[in-house]
């Protein structure tokens, strides 16, 4: 058998492609930002086409480090933005729209009135998500209704709808394969969890036509082949890229949990066979399916997490790399009651306040630059023991341990810091690039290439554990101000209820 799985990570900010060996080791990568489309403000839109030809620039780099051809590749596993939404024209290829990336709000008053017509228990109960335009169902329908004769083409099934991996697997297959997996599936807000189906009730609600859906199948399976290389290779691992961080995380067994630091932050918690409801405001979802049995997770979306890092640098301009943060932040007065809540596209979980903005709080005359970029660090913290506070409150089996990943937890400083605000211990993985990896395990699986779950856990490496080194007092004292922060930039305090 060839000797690499090939991953694509289609992420929010840029395309990555990284080939690993049969033993789960990353050997070459390559990656390429492109450009994000703000048309109004709350809109965020990419250019699919771009996203497409950096898939296929990245794969080309990341072969061409290695000095190998596709005969050298056995398969290709792709994980993706999740809920980022494009439609096609089946006929040409070509996207009808911009994609509406996950960020976007432009449908936050189509979700209220849903909401205010009591539609949010029903879509909840069927989906295990909440009525916000962060899914991708009122985008969707955005698209079919922005110009004339577009709703007319997806009812006669001239159009196509996809989440990013059906988008690229599309692309891939050469107008082949509409297919996608369960993950992604799953955070549509038009399919049923439980039943394991688009649902027909769902469709009527948003009024989005059945033919332009892709077929759902496992995480792990035969979704179709390339043959826009040298050679032929099968495409047999697709998962969203938090779901398939949680497989890269090998976070296998009911009541272990991950969380992922990229753009914004996802902590998913694996509940196994039991789709738990949650009843603060935390999603229910797919973790990954395997031989047709889903294993289901709760998850905590925070928007901003890396982004406030990406803010400092570019849109204020403190800081000339994010690297720097790491430094600046070890010299911040520990003391400053300095706090930076970055809702700058609403608050996500538990809050679920698209209407919130972003605000700095607590600056005196000494604040300096240190003090702002611990405080951007240090609410990736808050916001992330706001997800296990909801967790907690759920009645999950919280462990001791959460694994990190992501581009973030290379920051020593956040990492520590995560461990003393939580009081967990955190574990960051040797390979930090779970996401890929995720969906580098799931294509070998489908393949052979690994046998098993265990076989894949017992690969799990760490690379540095994190304690908490702070009292209580201290932590919660520090808690309590992000609490009262959070408070005055919210827009509807009953959001939170």
């Amino acid at each position: 058998m060839p000797d690499y799985i090939l991953a694509i990570d289609q992420g929010t900010t840029s395309t990555r492609a990284i080939l690993f060996d049969h033993r789960g080791q990353p050997k070459s990568q390559a990656q390429q930002e492109f450009e994000q489309i703000f048309p109004h403000d709350g809109w965020v839109e990419h250019d699919p086409e771009a996203i497409w030809e950096s898939t296929l620039s990245v794969c080309r780099k990341a072969m061409e480090k290695l000095n190998i051809d596709t005969s050298h590749i056995s398969c290709i596993g792709i994980t993706n933005q999740r809920e980022t939404t494009i439609v096609w024209d089946k006929n040409t290829g070509k996207p009808v729209y911009n994609a509406i990336v996950w960020q976007d709000r432009r449908t936050a008053a189509q979700c209220e009135q849903l909401k205010a017509d009591g539609f949010e228990d029903m879509v909840h109960a069927k989906t295990g998500l909440l009525l916000d335009p962060y899914f991708s169902a009122t985008k969707i329908a955005w698209i079919l209704d922005h110009q004339p004769g577009l709703r007319a083409q997806a009812e006669q099934g001239e159009l196509l709808f996809g989440t990013v991996d059906s988008y690229l697997l599309w692309r891939l297959s050469d107008g082949i394969s509409h297919k996608t997996d369960a993950t992604n599936a799953s955070r549509t807000l038009i399919y049923n969890i439980h039943s394991g189906e688009w649902d027909n009730e769902l469709l009527e609600l948003f009024n989005i036509p059945a033919a332009i859906l892709p077929e759902v199948l496992d995480s792990s399976a035969s979704f179709g082949d390339t043959n826009v290389f040298d050679h032929s290779i099968p495409i047999t691992g697709i998962a969203g890229d938090q779901q398939a961080a949680l497989f890269g995380q090998t976070c296998f067994e009911p009541g272990m949990v991950k969380s992922t630091y990229g753009t914004g932050c996802f902590m998913i918690l694996n509940t196994g066979d039991q789709a738990v409801d949650s009843q603060h405001r935390m999603l229910t979802t797919i973790g990954y399916q395997l031989n047709g049995k889903p294993s289901y997770a709760i998850e905590g979306s925070i928007f901003v997490a890396g982004a406030a890092i990406q803010w400092l640098r570019d849109g204020l301009q403190l800081i000339s790399k994010a690297k720097h943060t790491e430094k600046l932040a070890s010299k911040a007065n520990p003391d400053a009651n300095v706090y930076m809540v970055p809702a700058f596209t609403g608050l996500g979980a538990p809050y679920w306040d698209p209407q919130a903005r972003g605000a700095l709080l607590g600056l005196t005359r000494d604040t300096g630059i240190e003090e702002v970029v611990a405080a951007g660090i240090l609410s990736v913290c808050y916001q992330t023991r706001d997800l296990l506070e909801a967790m907690n409150k759920d009645g999950a089996n919280l462990p001791d341990t959460l694994r990190v990943d992501g581009g973030m937890v290379k920051n020593n400083w956040f990492v520590q810091s995560l461990a003393d605000t939580l009081a967990t211990r955190v574990q960051r993985p040797t390979i930090t690039e779970t996401t890929a990896l995720g969906a580098a395990y799931l294509a070998g699986l489908q393949l052979g290439i690994f046998e098993s779950l265990e076989q894949l856990a017992d690969l799990w490496q760490c690379d540095n554990t994190f304690e908490s080194a702070i009292d209580d007092n201290q932590r919660n004292r520090r808690y309590k101000g992000w609490l009262e922060a959070v408070e005055r930039v919210k827009s509807k305090p009953e959001l939170t209820h």
